[in-house]
């Protein structure tokens, strides 16, 4: 039997940390795609607010297998 997956990029953020950010981001893709395999951080950048880290991002590549 064969699979097919598909990748989609999506952004999360949190005041927390990259850790944070990128379960944020995995829970919320789980809760609408299905079958989510795995993800990937391609990308991480914080915010800067005075001098100070605000906010922490990360772009991931979200994997999901296709029905």
């Amino acid at each position: 039997m064969s699979t097919v997956a598909r990748v989609t990029e999506i952004s999360a953020t949190s005041e927390k940390g990259f850790e944070d950010a990128i379960r944020a981001g995995v829970e919320r893709a789980s809760a609408t795609l299905r079958q989510v395999t795995s993800a990937w951080v391609k990308e991480q950048r914080v915010e800067v607010q005075d001098g100070k880290v605000a906010r922490y991002q990360v772009n991931l590549l979200v994997t999901f297998v296709l029905e």
